[in-house]
């Protein structure tokens, strides 16, 4: 598993390579007594910059009290005023939203704030494989030749110059809210409502788009009910609407610190106990009924049935789903998602392991390439981004996966810590025909000619700015710990650190010096997952004491099986987990790697 400093020799399905285990805090203690947490839960805290007690305590208290006012973004008062101006006018006002999950909640959030205010508002999501992302002029000229005479755009537009320029032309406004990376010139809008924009004073630079969606419909909320303090209605309508900002955050993998931690908890919350029959359909069809949502299931079940919509057909469903649909509608979209994302698993798989044959046969599992673009006839445009993610996955490396489609290529680009892929492509621009995107994800388009010398430029930019030791997989790990450590209240604990995601990991833990304390089984259709019971090397009787023996689950781990019977004794990196089944409550561990002894 041990990679080779300096030039690096990748493998597939590389493990990690490295441990890295997190000093203990000399006021781990003090802290921890301060807080009344236990020990583990202080160094946790303090690992994720949690060093002073306010900013502990409002980790683990989130209030909506944390948000940030909206009037703090530069751009949303112009924006709020031309709004209540095309209200006033009885102006066509028409959103314009993303096609992926940021987009989708993004486009619903701000439909439903001005239909409760009474004001009729269409909607349009470009079709991902034949309009591309973001505005374009055929949309554009389409909308105004339909009188529309103010556009807002939802998680797209901050790149859109000649096609805001187009609209203008067309007697049209445009308000723009996006989150994305901007170019030296922005586009003439009427107002831009960006958190990260240069210049810009905002506390929280790392907002998705739905939640500068959000910050829009509050300030509107406001608008409408005529104070600052909104009314009953729009405060109702403002906590149900955390639920879909929550789906939006999540999906675009922004740090879930901060106010984005804030709305995701309330969110999160909200999808659980929701009455609304989009989200209630989506969470049946998901296999979610009944149980409390974590951040995992947004990320791996709800999102991709959503983010299917516009990968393998048109995304104006999901925003269907979740706006115009009645009860029995809302069923049948969430039930063809479904399928979507069925179809979408089977063409990535087939494109994933077509893109790694060609890792191999192009020689980049050697040593000279610290960044792939790997191309191919044909592939699936909606599933480009999500193949990237399983070659960055398996071989730690910036990817972009390119869909050649006659004269046309396409492709998304992914990125690993540390790299900005964004200012790779960049550099590279001129080998494509446009670009856009952020650090760590990035959309391109080119002519097919010119993928080789992208394919050189992009390597020759990864090679110069990625250093060396970065090229090692390291994986992080909180603390050392004992078996005996995690017992239920700390580990109940150590779940109120959630919602986890980008910016706040998964608590990852190590114990040491483990045996065996039961028969080793593997399950799953497949049988590929691995299920035993663990205890401490030397403790001679782990069944006479509480937290003695604990419960493994290892998914994608079956084949650890003949090297744990072998083995006098382990260690094992896990994430500490509460299993609640049937009534009952009980601790257990999931894997994540192994070292035998």
């Amino acid at each position: 598993m041990e990679s080779v400093m300096g030039k690096v020799r990748i493998r597939k399905n590389l493990a990690p390579s490295r441990w890295e285990v997190k000093p203990i805090w000399d006021e781990l203690d003090h802290f921890a007594r301060t807080l009344s947490v236990p020990q583990l839960v202080a160094q946790l805290l303090y690992n994720r910059g949690l060093d002073q007690e306010p900013h502990a305590r409002q980790f683990l208290q989130p209030s909506l009290k944390d948000l940030i006012d909206p009037v703090q973004l530069d751009g949303i008062e112009l924006g709020v005023e031309r709004i209540m101006r095309a209200v006033r006018e009885e102006e066509k006002i028409v959103l314009y939203g993303d096609y992926d999950v940021d987009g989708i909640t993004g486009v619903s959030i701000l439909w439903h704030c001005l239909c409760l205010a009474g004001v009729e508002v269409e909607y349009y999501v470009p079709h991902r494989l034949d309009e591309g992302y973001g505005l374009n002029l055929e949309a554009v000229e389409h909308l105004a030749g339909r009188g529309a005479k103010l556009l807002i755009t939802v998680d797209c537009g901050i790149t859109a110059v000649e096609e805001v320029a187009r609209a203008r032309e067309l007697g049209m406004d445009v308000i723009v809210t996006d989150h994305h990376t901007a170019d030296e010139i922005l586009p003439d809008a009427t107002a831009i409502i960006h958190p990260g924009l240069e210049n810009t004073a905002y506390p929280n630079p790392h907002l998705c788009g739905s939640a500068v969606a959000f910050k829009l419909a509050w300030a509107l909320s406001q608008a409408f009910s005529g104070n600052k303090k909104v009314s009953q209605e729009f405060r109702d309508y403002l906590l149900k609407a955390t639920a879909l900002v929550a789906l939006g955050t999540i999906a675009d993998v922004v740090p879930l610190v901060g106010e984005n931690r804030v709305l995701v908890h309330f969110g999160i919350q909200g999808l659980s106990k929701s009455a609304d029959h989009g989200i209630t359909a989506l969470m049946e069809a998901s296999g979610l009924t009944g149980e409390n949502v974590e951040s995992s299931d947004v990320a791996f079940r709800l999102a991709p049935r959503l983010n299917a919509a516009g990968r393998m057909g048109h995304a104006r469903l999901a925003v269907e789903l979740f706006t115009r649909s009645n009860p029995e509608r809302a069923r049948e979209i969430a039930n063809y998602l479904e399928g979507q994302n069925k179809l979408r698993q089977k063409v990535e798989r087939e494109i994933t392991a077509l893109a790694k044959e060609q890792v191999a046969a192009l020689g980049m599992e050697g040593d000279d390439y610290a960044g792939f673009v790997l191309s191919g006839e044909n592939w699936h445009g909606g599933v480009v981004g999500i193949v990237a993610s399983r070659i960055v996955d398996t071989y730690h490396r910036p990817t972009v996966v390119i869909s050649v489609q006659g004269a046309t290529a396409t492709g998304s680009a992914r990125s690993v810590p540390g790299f900005d892929v964004h200012a790779a492509i960049e550099a590279c621009s001129d080998y494509l025909i446009r670009f856009g995107g952020h650090k760590m994800a990035a959309g391109v388009t080119l002519d097919p000619e010119n993928i080789e010398g992208f394919r050189a430029a992009f390597n020759d930019y990864a090679i110069n700015h990625y250093a060396d030791e970065k090229l090692e997989r390291i994986l992080e790990i909180d603390a050392d710990v004992d078996l005996n450590a995690l017992d239920f209240k700390t580990v109940e604990m150590i779940h109120k650190l959630a919602p986890f995601g980008q910016g706040n990991p998964e608590v990852r833990l190590v114990a040491r010096n483990l045996k065996l304390a039961g028969p080793v089984k593997t399950m799953g259709q497949r049988g590929d997952h691995l299920q035993m019971h663990v205890a401490d090397k030397d403790d001679p009787d782990p069944h006479m004491r509480p937290g003695g023996i604990l419960r493994v689950v290892g998914f994608g781990k079956a084949k650890w099986e003949k090297k744990l019977l072998d083995a006098e004794h382990f260690d094992l990196v896990f994430e500490p987990r509460i299993n609640r089944f049937n009534g009952s409550a009980n601790v257990e561990i999931f894997a994540e790697d192994i070292k035998f002894y």
